[in-house]
């Protein structure tokens, strides 16, 4: 893997979804293994003045960030845990190293849903840096337990928060 972990911190413009994306299809987060995958969605939403708590219910890590503390909230929903990805051989690219090729990239997590959520946090970033904190609150529900038994996820974040 392509400097996987080596340096999973937000990058410098949080209004571009390229380098959070690829940074979390590095973290090699397969069902219920987080592998860092949360700590560098944590880092990237501290940045943009979100308080993250962490909710991890049996062998899985989940996430709320939330920034406002007034309603309405906007929530954004995912999660960060993929499937395994099966032999390495079979891939164009290997599965975690978020090959930037030809203008794709390529990696497990990059369609569902790594990706979305790096989209998410870059939307959040330019609609803040244009318009500044809105009346309500934005907030973060990410989870690491849909791709597998979805127990320890959703349902026990929702009770918790």
């Amino acid at each position: 893997m392509c400097g996987v972990m080596e340096d999973l911190k937000p990058t410098t413009d949080p209004t571009d979804p390229i380098p959070l994306a690829r940074k979390l299809i590095q973290a090699p987060s397969v069902t219920p293994t987080d592998a860092g995958a949360l700590d560098v969605l944590s880092g990237a939403l501290e940045a943009l003045g979100f308080k993250v708590t962490r909710y991890p219910f049996d062998e899985v890590d989940n996430l709320y960030a939330r920034l406002g503390d007034e309603g309405p909230v906007f929530c954004f929903a995912g999660h960060t845990d993929v499937v395994p990805p099966g032999p390495e051989d079979s891939w164009t690219h290997a599965p975690f190293d978020a090959a930037l090729d030809d203008g794709v990239l390529w990696g497990r997590g990059a369609a569902d849903m790594k990706g979305a959520i790096a989209a998410m946090v870059a939307g959040v970033a330019s609609f803040l840096k244009s318009e500044g904190q809105p009346k309500g609150s934005i907030a973060f529900l990410i989870t690491g337990d849909e791709e597998g038994p979805a127990v320890n996820g959703t349902k026990k974040l929702l009770e918790a928060i």
